[in-house]
């Protein structure tokens, strides 16, 4: 699984000319879900995003997380996040999840951090074609891989 994580003042997804999900301070989370992935991803990378020490605290420093500043976290699917690019021009997106297993470990996804906030988590709409609007604030921009290091 891989989440693309920007700390933002604002962020919006429209489907169609209709705004489905927005919010202000906090967290845009672009996730890829991976032909090998399982719970136990969700677990790793939800509990990473929700802990992640990148708001900045009284002194200016990035010593907050989003928990604690009681900010929001909108999440879109990107199963584009998992291109190979390494051959020709055209990439390939065969380490991708299929769309029936990719949807249900992206909506565990969203449920394990609306457990873990205790607020909603809006969203955009698995598998549309969905514009996204943000202010990255910082900028910030963050790649987690729930695989990488990950001792779950």
């Amino acid at each position: 699984m891989i989440a693309l994580i920007q700390r933002v003042s604002h962020a919006q997804v429209s489907i169609e000319g209709n705004v489905k999900g927005e919010i202000k301070k906090g967290l845009l989370v672009l996730l890829g879900v991976g032909e090998d992935d399982e719970e136990k991803d969700i677990q790793y990378l939800t509990k990473k995003i929700v802990q992640m020490r990148i708001f900045s605290d009284e002194n200016g420093k990035m010593n907050l997380s989003v928990q604690d500043i009681q900010g929001e976290i909108l999440v879109i699917s990107q199963f584009t996040l998992y291109a190979d690019t390494q051959k020709g021009n055209r990439p390939s997106f065969i380490k991708s999840a299929k769309p029936g297993k990719a949807k249900i470990l992206y909506d565990n996804f969203v449920i394990t951090l609306q457990n873990l906030l205790q607020k909603p988590i809006p969203t955009g709409e698995f598998g549309a074609d969905m514009q996204v609007t943000l202010c990255n604030d910082g900028p910030v921009t963050i790649i987690l891989e729930s695989l990488k290091g990950s001792k779950v």
